[in-house]
């Protein structure tokens, strides 16, 4: 799938086999663990090679055409957009949550607490890491395709609680202080992003922003800044937009990752429907 719209050709599609001459080195597999939408289990995400540890326990995955952006929890999403300072719209529940509920979200977790049942037992969520859902891979695909959010899956008072939660697991892990952990919490917050999924970053900036990379299989998948950020416009006018949009999916099916045009533009993908698998190799 070739991104660059400077260039006559554009992607290209084979059935039956792959073409050489599109990318290199050898592909890296990951089994199908959900048909119909060519789902698999993605590892850790890491930001300049740092954990997030959203996922480090796994998250289900789809390689998806049909979407243009990389969409995939809000948690990790707001941490990308603080580490790239994309402006997004202050979520009000998040400043809120924070404010109200942080110091016991910490006392909680210093105290050992289950981390998925610490939401419901401060009265913010109504179920404790085990809900099911209603809502079918179909239409988080269709939403996703039509730019619509997905808040309505889960309360915006429940999920900005659940966010808090694994950023504060985060900071304990890293020793931080209590005014320091409030603080970034803060930050965040000031990062979610917008109801239709888009921040936009400082063109001048792109340079230096960190290096993304998703774990599948084996092998870390990176992308740099000049392949996840989407310039829109030329000179003065020019916007540069993340490449990251949230969506929240729940327990069983969720947490979930839709890696997009933006992923497949960078590595060739293979569909292998004789072996229920998916391969990622460098394209060329």
């Amino acid at each position: 799938m070739n991104r660059n719209s400077d260039e006559e050709d554009g992607g290209e599609i084979v059935f039956g086999g792959v073409d050489p001459n599109h990318f290199k080195g050898e592909h890296e597999y990951a089994s199908v663990t959900r048909k119909g939408y060519w789902q698999f289990d993605m590892g850790d995400f890491l930001i300049d090679n740092q954990s997030t540890g959203f996922c480090a326990g796994g998250c289900a995955a789809i390689v998806d055409s049909g979407t243009s952006l990389l969409a995939g929890p809000s948690g990790i999403i707001t941490q990308i957009n603080n580490a790239i300072g994309a402006s997004g719209i202050v979520s009000q529940e998040c400043k809120t949550v924070v404010s109200q509920y942080g110091d016991v979200i910490m006392e909680l977790l210093m105290a050992q607490t289950n981390p998925k049942k610490i939401c419901s037992q401060i009265g913010l969520c109504s179920y404790d890491g085990a809900r099911d859902v209603g809502i079918g891979i179909a239409s988080v695909l269709e939403k996703t395709h039509e730019k619509e959010t997905l808040s309505s899956i889960s309360d915006g008072t429940c999920t900005a609680c659940e966010m808090a939660v694994v950023w504060v697991q985060n900071q304990i892990a890293r020793n931080q202080t209590k005014e320091q952990i409030m603080t970034y919490l803060n930050q965040l917050c000031d990062r979610l992003p917008s109801p239709n999924g888009e921040s936009v970053v400082d063109c001048d900036q792109v340079s230096s922003m960190p290096t993304v990379s998703f774990s599948i299989g084996n092998k870390t998948f990176s992308l740099t800044p000049d392949q996840y950020i989407l310039q829109v416009g030329e000179g003065s006018v020019a916007q540069c937009v993340s490449g990251f949009m949230g969506l929240d999916v729940s327990p069983p099916l969720g947490p979930i990752w839709i890696l997009g045009d933006i992923f497949m533009g960078v590595y060739h993908t293979v569909f292998d429907y004789g072996n229920s698998r998916v391969g990622f190799a460098e394209a060329v």
